[in-house]
C-alpha cells in the first residue's frame, strides 16, 4: 500500500508517519518542513495543503504521537 498515494488524509497521515521516521531533526517545526518537502507530490498535500499542515500539527503537538 505504500506505493499507492491518494488524495485523502488518511494516505497522507501514513506517508507523513513513515517520512517522519526516517529524518533527524530535533525541531519539530524544521522537521514538518523537511517532511513535506519530501512528499511535495502527494495528492493530499497538493489539493489541501493548509489541512496537511494542521493535520501535521495536530499529530506531532496535540496527539504527541512521536515523543
Amino acid at each position: 500500500m505504500n506505493d499507492k498515494l491518494y488524495d485523502n488524509a488518511d494516505s497522507f497521515a501514513m506517508s507523513f508517519d513513515d517520512a517522519w521516521s526516517n529524518i533527524d531533526c530535533d525541531d519539530p517545526r524544521l522537521k514538518i518542513d523537511k517532511v513535506f518537502d519530501l512528499l511535495s507530490e502527494h495528492p493530499f498535500l497538493i489539493s489541501n495543503p493548509e489541512n496537511a499542515r494542521k493535520m501535521a500539527e495536530f499529530r506531532i503537538f496535540s496527539l504527541k504521537k512521536f515523543q
